[in-house]
């Protein structure tokens, strides 16, 4: 018996050797080749490929065609899986590999027309341009990897079949990015049910001008928007406020951008720092690759599909972006009747609608068969919600499909850009989304360029509401030339800021700005004469973690809060502690945690009974909610303040005790009763989420973290988060830190939030993240004798036969 059962443990031990030996195995064979010699066909000569200790690779061609093969072969080996997650958001084809909880998010993009205009794009595009050039023979190596290495382990975990990937596939992705600024999606809607169904008071708060007759005419109008629609529309920006964070995938949001004249720097040169603000997720968004082949040198930034780097810089110049956030898409409510069937009422004359057919793939499902409707303002977003579309039709307007869009040739020329004239020609080919362009070179020039096409509206056209399509009120009279853009080139100043604010400019540009603190802020120190800028010193502003918004909401809060409080001795102390609270947002810092819940809980108070479940959730989600809260608590006969349905008349004071007193209750039960111990290390986390880590318990597998987050929402260290009941997940932040002073651009410095490599087990699949959430910061390097220095290993690719 006992030899029996030595045999059956013995054959079990082997067995376990032998999985644990084949799954290690079979993770070893996802891994990136960093040496040794691979063929590459298509290439006329040797690419030699050093890879540095963080995983990035210093490429070496003889001619740029040679170079954006290789640099397509490699970024796949790092990233094949988010270049195919990619795709599959922006053209709508999620659902085939996710199943049915994605179907809302593929419904949205193709109703968004961004697949539809990315081909007709494709098929006209000159294949001769310089442009064109580099995107296809970097494709070429994209499927190059594919067709001769392994699937990545989310491909065989998924059941993901190889396809070719196209132009068309990276100019959906230029849509996605897109898509990714449009906050007009989540922020019209709700603004548009305050005012027409609340009232101009109420309006107030949000500074805004009020049109008294509602987007179509009388509220008691037939055309007028019904329960129905706004229901339609609150789900609309809610599926499209959800939509990437179900796929794991990350979304661009803020960012802090900033160039400093030689004669404000210790070194005589400008100094150029970026830190885009884009939501976390695993990959990070940004890989990054040193290039260099005759006449042309640039250690880029990349975003998958793109052989153009989005950021940069080389021994000439540097560069970085933020997001503009200018309103460039509009909603617009389309005239019907009964009568006119399929048709649109526009300015007195009926439109027939066009349409089309597209059918979604749904894994374990049948496919998903849409008809998808345009009138002559745009795609009726209505279609991305099936039988929950509502009554009246809502088209939508965006630059994106508007406008020639040229942005593959305008990061290829910003690539090269070493002068302004060339940086600003560069710009103006960037239409949609809006960027911010903040650049810098050695010769000393500093410049900034809000780089979009701006659509002129008629006079008096509001765009934070929903348009009446039936009018002239809808229509585009063209768009602004880029030179009276926003702009600045060498100021007298001596510095360039750009965070999300509103710029100064003889016109207004209507947009979704950033509140202004966080430039302010930034403004403030670099504003200082007695200081001369360096890479330390501008890493002690990058990692910045305080704001003073908290100043203007407890201003007004705490004098009415104070006298109600006298009878408890332990909360009266509470409150001048939050009081006294300087807006730093460490780790350690309890008042983080106690002025985020109030925010909330003020927000609840006044606002939930009036909006309801679906659109208080959506004001949530707006930046319009963070201009709006200082207004709000200062204003003591605001309407906001009253409940509806109770008898009594609430005020002001009512609502902040019971605000504070919600506060106290929620922390007390989740952190205890002890204040000390509210930290808002606790209470505000990183987790960089993969799209396979949506599901339990794969999430402890393909997830990174949670770490915990200093900074908030608007600090220059911005680990921003959702206005909501703590706890609080970071939900964007900064996505890279650059420093380059261009008197050294080889002793330049960045860091990525997650790490080089997507491939899980692979070394560099993680290897930054404690380090980003430290304020490390790691070598950039561009210099040959550091480059060969930080050699961890060698391939070279050969030119192979051809095919």
């Amino acid at each position: 018996m006992k030899r029996a059962v030595k045999i059956v443990l013995g054959l079990l031990a082997i067995t376990l050797t032998a999985a644990v030996a084949g799954g290690a195995w079979w993770v070893h064979s996802k891994a990136p080749v960093r040496e040794g010699h691979l063929q590459l066909q298509g290439l006329s000569a040797p690419v030699d490929v050093r890879w540095d200790e963080r995983g990035v690779p210093h490429l070496k061609a003889a001619n740029d065609d040679d170079l954006y093969r290789a640099l397509g072969y490699l970024h796949a080996q790092d990233r094949l899986f988010q270049m195919e997650m990619l795709r599959r958001l922006s053209r709508g084809e999620l659902a085939e590999v996710l199943g049915p909880k994605l179907l809302p998010t593929d419904r949205l993009f193709r109703t968004l027309g961004i697949r539809q205009r990315a081909d007709a794009v494709a098929a006209g595009m000159d294949v001769n341009s310089p442009s064109a050039k580099a995107l296809l023979a970097y494709l070429d190596g994209v499927n190059q990897y594919q067709d001769t290495r392994p699937a990545p382990m989310e491909f065989q975990i998924l059941g993901i079949q190889k396809r070719p990937f196209k132009p068309e596939d990276t100019l959906s992705v230029a849509g996605y990015l897109a898509y990714s600024f449009a906050v007009a999606f989540r922020t019209e809607p709700v603004l548009t049910r305050v005012r027409d169904d609340l009232g101009a008071p109420y309006l107030d708060v949000f500074d805004l001008d009020y049109h008294p007759d509602g987007v179509l005419g009388s509220p008691s109008a037939t055309q007028a928007l019904n329960d129905a629609t706004h229901t339609m529309l609150a789900q609309l920006a809610q599926v499209s406020a959800e939509a990437l964070p179900l796929a794991g995938l990350p979304q661009f949001e803020g960012s802090n951008a900033w160039a400093v004249s030689g004669r404000l720097t210790d070194s005589g040169k400008p100094l150029l720092a970026g830190d885009p603000h884009i939501s976390f997720a695993t990959p990070a968004v940004w890989w990054e690759a040193h290039l260099q082949s005759p006449g042309f040198e640039l250690y880029g930034h990349f975003q998958a599909l793109n052989p153009s780097a989005l950021l940069g810089h080389n021994q000439q110049f540097a560069w970085s972006l933020t997001m503009f956030q200018n309103d460039d898409v509009d909603l617009i409510a389309e005239k019907t009747d009964a009568g006119h069937p399929d048709q649109v009422l526009i300015k007195g004359t009926w439109h027939r609608m066009a349409t089309r057919e597209e059918v979604i793939q749904v894994k374990g499902a049948e496919p998903v068969r849409l008809t998808l409707r345009s009138t002559p303002h745009g795609p009726i977003i209505n279609e991305a919600l099936g039988t929950a579309a509502g009554q009246t039709p809502i088209a939508l307007w965006w630059a994106f499909l508007e406008t020639p869009n040229p942005v593959l040739q305008a990061f290829h020329e910003l690539n090269r850009a070493d002068t302004l004239e060339k940086a600003r020609t560069a710009s103006s080919h960037i239409h949609a989304p809006g960027l911010n362009i903040v650049w810098a070179n050695a010769k000393g020039d500093i410049g900034w360029w809000a780089a979009a096409l701006i659509p002129e509206r008629p006079a008096g056209v509001n765009p934070a509401f929903i348009l009446d399509g039936s009018t002239a009120q809808a229509d585009k009279l063209g768009f602004r030339p880029f030179a009276d853009n926003p702009q600045e080139e060498n100021p007298q100043r001596g510095y360039i800021i750009s965070a999300n604010h509103q710029p100064a400019t003889g016109q207004p540009v209507a947009g979704y700005y950033n509140l202004p603190d966080r430039a302010r802020r930034l403004n403030q120190q670099l504003a200082d004469s007695n200081r001369r800028w360096n890479t330390t010193n501008s890493r002690a502003l990058q990692l910045d973690d305080g704001t003073a918004y908290h100043s203007r909401v407890l201003a007004s809060v705490v004098p009415v809060l104070k006298p109600q409080l006298a009878a408890s001795p332990e909360e009266s102390a509470l409150l001048d502690k939050l009081a006294a609270w300087d807006g730093r947002y460490g780790v350690t810092a309890t008042e983080p945690t106690l002025f985020a819940q109030l925010l909330y809980e003020i927000t609840k108070e006044a606002m939930a009974d009036e909006l309801g479940a679906d659109n208080f959730a959506l004001l949530l989600r707006t930046r319009s909610l963070d201009d709006a809260l200082p207004r709000l608590v200062s204003d003591a006969a605001s309407p906001w303040w009253d409940k509806r349905g109770t008898p009594a008349k609430e005020d002001r004071a009512a609502g902040l005790l019971a605000a504070w007193k919600a506060t106290l209750a929620h922390l007390r039960t989740l952190y205890g009763q002890d204040p000390a111990q509210w930290t808002w290390g606790q209470a505000h986390q990183v987790t960089h989420a993969h799209p396979l880590g949506q599901q339990k318990p794969l999430d402890r597998i393909f997830n990174v973290g949670p770490f915990p987050a200093p900074g908030g929402r608007e600090t220059p260290n911005n680990y921003s988060y959702t206005t909501g009941p703590a706890p609080w997940s970071t939900v964007y932040g900064p996505s890279t830190r650059r420093l380059i002073d261009l008197a050294a651009p080889g002793q330049s410095v960045g860091i990525n939030p997650v790490g080089q490599s997507g491939v899980w087990g692979d070394k560099h699949y993680a290897d930054q993240a404690p380090l980003h959430m430290r304020g490390d910061y790691q070598r950039q390097y561009l210099d040959e004798a550091d480059v060969a220095a930080a050699t961890q290993s060698t391939l070279v690719f050969q030119p192979a036969a051809a095919r």
